[in-house]
Protein backbone atom coordinates (compact mmCIF):
# COMPACT_ATOMS: atom_id res chain seq x y z
CA UNK A 1 0.00 0.00 0.00
CA UNK A 2 3.08 2.18 0.55
CA UNK A 3 4.56 1.58 -2.57
CA UNK A 4 1.12 2.41 -4.35
CA UNK A 5 0.21 5.63 -2.49
CA UNK A 6 3.90 6.54 -3.03
CA UNK A 7 3.89 5.89 -6.95
CA UNK A 8 0.33 7.72 -6.92
CA UNK A 9 1.24 10.96 -5.64
CA UNK A 10 4.77 11.25 -7.33
CA UNK A 11 2.78 10.59 -10.60
CA UNK A 12 0.66 13.54 -9.51
CA UNK A 13 3.85 15.38 -9.66
CA UNK A 14 4.60 14.83 -12.78
CA UNK A 15 7.32 12.25 -12.23
CA UNK A 16 7.83 8.75 -14.11
CA UNK A 17 8.07 6.37 -11.33
CA UNK A 18 9.09 2.59 -12.04
CA UNK A 19 8.64 0.14 -9.67
CA UNK A 20 10.67 -3.05 -8.72
CA UNK A 21 9.32 -5.69 -6.95
CA UNK A 22 11.75 -6.74 -3.99
CA UNK A 23 12.30 -10.47 -5.42
CA UNK A 24 16.06 -10.36 -5.47
CA UNK A 25 16.24 -9.90 -9.58
CA UNK A 26 14.05 -6.70 -8.82
CA UNK A 27 16.43 -4.83 -6.58
CA UNK A 28 19.54 -6.01 -8.98
CA UNK A 29 17.77 -4.45 -11.45
CA UNK A 30 16.98 -1.41 -10.13
CA UNK A 31 20.65 -1.22 -9.02
CA UNK A 32 21.74 -1.96 -12.65
CA UNK A 33 19.63 0.45 -14.10
CA UNK A 34 20.65 3.08 -11.26
CA UNK A 35 24.72 2.24 -12.20
CA UNK A 36 23.41 3.12 -16.29
CA UNK A 37 22.55 6.45 -15.15
CA UNK A 38 19.27 5.96 -16.14
CA UNK A 39 17.54 6.80 -12.58
CA UNK A 40 17.74 10.36 -11.22
CA UNK A 41 16.68 9.26 -7.76
CA UNK A 42 15.44 5.98 -5.17
CA UNK A 43 12.50 5.90 -2.96
CA UNK A 44 13.74 2.84 -1.83
CA UNK A 45 10.70 1.48 0.56
CA UNK A 46 10.50 -2.30 0.46
CA UNK A 47 14.45 -3.70 1.38
CA UNK A 48 13.58 -6.84 2.42
CA UNK A 49 16.32 -8.37 0.46
CA UNK A 50 18.69 -7.50 2.72
CA UNK A 51 16.59 -9.81 5.44
CA UNK A 52 16.61 -12.64 2.59
CA UNK A 53 20.98 -11.91 2.25
CA UNK A 54 21.08 -12.00 6.09
CA UNK A 55 19.38 -15.02 6.98
CA UNK A 56 19.65 -17.23 3.65
CA UNK A 57 16.17 -16.49 2.10
CA UNK A 58 15.56 -16.74 -1.50
CA UNK A 59 14.68 -13.72 -2.38
CA UNK A 60 17.77 -11.62 -1.84
CA UNK A 61 19.40 -9.35 -4.40
CA UNK A 62 22.99 -9.81 -2.70
CA UNK A 63 25.34 -7.87 -0.54
CA UNK A 64 25.34 -4.80 -3.11
CA UNK A 65 21.94 -3.66 -2.46
CA UNK A 66 21.34 -0.36 -1.27
CA UNK A 67 25.22 0.62 -3.20
CA UNK A 68 24.16 1.75 -6.60
CA UNK A 69 22.52 5.12 -5.89
CA UNK A 70 24.71 6.07 -3.06
CA UNK A 71 27.69 5.07 -5.59
CA UNK A 72 26.03 7.22 -8.53
CA UNK A 73 25.52 10.01 -6.40
CA UNK A 74 21.63 10.17 -6.48
CA UNK A 75 19.53 11.39 -4.21
CA UNK A 76 18.43 7.75 -1.90
CA UNK A 77 15.41 7.86 0.53
CA UNK A 78 15.66 4.72 2.39
CA UNK A 79 13.14 2.68 4.53
CA UNK A 80 13.83 -0.70 6.13
CA UNK A 81 10.18 -1.86 4.54
CA UNK A 82 9.28 -5.56 5.13
CA UNK A 83 12.61 -6.54 7.07
CA UNK A 84 10.88 -8.79 9.55
CA UNK A 85 10.40 -11.39 7.04
CA UNK A 86 12.48 -13.51 5.25
CA UNK A 87 11.40 -15.61 2.15
CA UNK A 88 11.39 -19.33 1.86
CA UNK A 89 9.74 -21.83 -0.31
CA UNK A 90 6.91 -24.10 1.08
CA UNK A 91 7.57 -24.95 4.95
CA UNK A 92 9.35 -27.88 4.37
CA UNK A 93 12.30 -26.71 2.35
CA UNK A 94 13.08 -23.78 5.45
CA UNK A 95 16.58 -24.97 6.62
CA UNK A 96 16.21 -27.08 9.45
CA UNK A 97 17.84 -24.64 11.73
CA UNK A 98 15.09 -22.19 11.55
CA UNK A 99 12.55 -25.35 11.69
CA UNK A 100 11.74 -24.74 15.61
CA UNK A 101 12.03 -21.64 17.99
CA UNK A 102 11.05 -19.51 14.93
CA UNK A 103 8.38 -17.45 14.16
CA UNK A 104 7.38 -18.96 10.63
CA UNK A 105 3.87 -17.84 8.29
CA UNK A 106 3.27 -19.93 5.42
CA UNK A 107 1.94 -16.92 3.72
CA UNK A 108 0.12 -19.45 0.76
CA UNK A 109 1.55 -23.47 -0.46
CA UNK A 110 5.15 -21.67 -2.10
CA UNK A 111 5.76 -19.61 0.48
CA UNK A 112 6.81 -19.37 4.09
CA UNK A 113 7.92 -15.96 5.94
CA UNK A 114 10.23 -16.14 8.91
CA UNK A 115 10.35 -13.32 11.05
CA UNK A 116 13.87 -11.91 11.39
CA UNK A 117 15.29 -11.63 15.39
CA UNK A 118 16.87 -8.77 17.09
CA UNK A 119 20.75 -9.99 16.25
CA UNK A 120 19.66 -9.79 12.67
CA UNK A 121 17.55 -6.35 12.98
CA UNK A 122 20.74 -5.61 14.39
CA UNK A 123 22.75 -6.58 11.92
CA UNK A 124 20.79 -4.99 8.56
CA UNK A 125 20.55 -1.39 10.72
CA UNK A 126 24.67 -1.72 11.09
CA UNK A 127 24.73 -2.60 6.98
CA UNK A 128 22.65 0.13 5.94
CA UNK A 129 24.40 2.68 7.84
CA UNK A 130 27.87 1.66 6.46
CA UNK A 131 25.80 1.73 2.83
CA UNK A 132 24.46 5.22 3.25
CA UNK A 133 27.63 6.42 4.99
CA UNK A 134 29.32 5.60 1.43
CA UNK A 135 27.00 7.59 -0.57
CA UNK A 136 27.98 10.42 -2.91
CA UNK A 137 24.74 12.19 -3.00
CA UNK A 138 21.97 12.77 -0.59
CA UNK A 139 20.75 10.33 1.53
CA UNK A 140 18.18 9.59 4.35
CA UNK A 141 16.39 7.49 6.38
CA UNK A 142 12.30 7.11 7.56
CA UNK A 143 11.78 4.75 10.00
CA UNK A 144 7.96 3.86 10.49
CA UNK A 145 7.43 3.42 14.50
CA UNK A 146 4.67 1.41 14.52
CA UNK A 147 5.44 -1.32 11.59
CA UNK A 148 7.40 -1.64 8.75
CA UNK A 149 4.81 -4.20 7.19
CA UNK A 150 1.61 -5.56 7.24
CA UNK A 151 2.59 -8.29 9.16
CA UNK A 152 4.26 -5.76 12.15
CA UNK A 153 1.56 -4.25 12.55
CA UNK A 154 0.20 -3.23 15.78
CA UNK A 155 -0.88 -7.35 17.04
CA UNK A 156 -0.11 -8.63 13.48
CA UNK A 157 1.55 -11.76 13.48
CA UNK A 158 5.09 -10.32 12.89
CA UNK A 159 4.72 -7.69 15.70
CA UNK A 160 8.03 -7.00 17.28
CA UNK A 161 8.79 -3.73 18.36
CA UNK A 162 12.08 -4.51 20.29
CA UNK A 163 13.57 -6.52 17.25
CA UNK A 164 12.59 -2.92 15.26
CA UNK A 165 14.21 -0.93 17.59
CA UNK A 166 17.50 -3.21 17.55
CA UNK A 167 17.58 -1.91 13.34
CA UNK A 168 16.82 1.70 14.17
CA UNK A 169 19.36 1.69 17.07
CA UNK A 170 21.79 0.12 15.05
CA UNK A 171 21.51 2.30 12.37
CA UNK A 172 21.74 5.39 14.23
CA UNK A 173 24.65 4.06 16.19
CA UNK A 174 26.57 3.60 13.14
CA UNK A 175 25.48 6.73 11.01
CA UNK A 176 27.30 9.38 10.28
CA UNK A 177 25.65 12.37 12.04
CA UNK A 178 24.87 14.51 9.18
CA UNK A 179 22.92 11.90 7.31
CA UNK A 180 19.38 12.48 8.90
CA UNK A 181 17.18 9.63 10.45
CA UNK A 182 13.30 10.34 11.28
CA UNK A 183 11.01 8.49 12.76
CA UNK A 184 7.06 8.69 11.66
CA UNK A 185 5.17 7.75 14.55
CA UNK A 186 2.92 4.94 11.85
CA UNK A 187 2.80 2.16 10.15
CA UNK A 188 4.90 1.82 6.80
CA UNK A 189 1.22 1.13 5.12
CA UNK A 190 -0.85 4.45 6.81
CA UNK A 191 -1.43 7.45 5.00
CA UNK A 192 0.57 9.57 6.62
CA UNK A 193 3.94 7.62 6.30
CA UNK A 194 3.70 7.63 2.43
CA UNK A 195 2.46 11.49 2.25
CA UNK A 196 5.97 11.76 4.54
CA UNK A 197 7.88 9.16 2.31
CA UNK A 198 6.73 11.62 -0.33
CA UNK A 199 8.14 14.28 1.14
CA UNK A 200 11.37 13.53 1.89
CA UNK A 201 12.24 12.11 -1.23
CA UNK A 202 11.32 15.35 -3.04
CA UNK A 203 13.26 16.94 -0.17
CA UNK A 204 16.16 15.05 -1.45
CA UNK A 205 15.67 15.87 -5.00
CA UNK A 206 15.61 19.47 -4.56
CA UNK A 207 18.90 19.05 -2.50
CA UNK A 208 20.57 16.96 -4.83
CA UNK A 209 19.76 19.76 -8.07
CA UNK A 210 20.91 22.47 -5.71
CA UNK A 211 24.13 20.67 -5.53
Amino acid sequence: ECVDACRGMLDQKGYEVLVFHATGTGGQTMEALVDEGLVDAVLDITTTEWADEVCGGTLSAGPDRLSAPGRQGVPHLIVPGCVDMANFGPIETVPEKYQSGRNLYEWNPAITLMRTTVEENAQMGKIFAEKANAAQGPVAFLLPLRGVSILDGEGERFCDREADAALFSALKEHLKPTIRVEECDANINDAAFSERAVELMLELISTGKAN
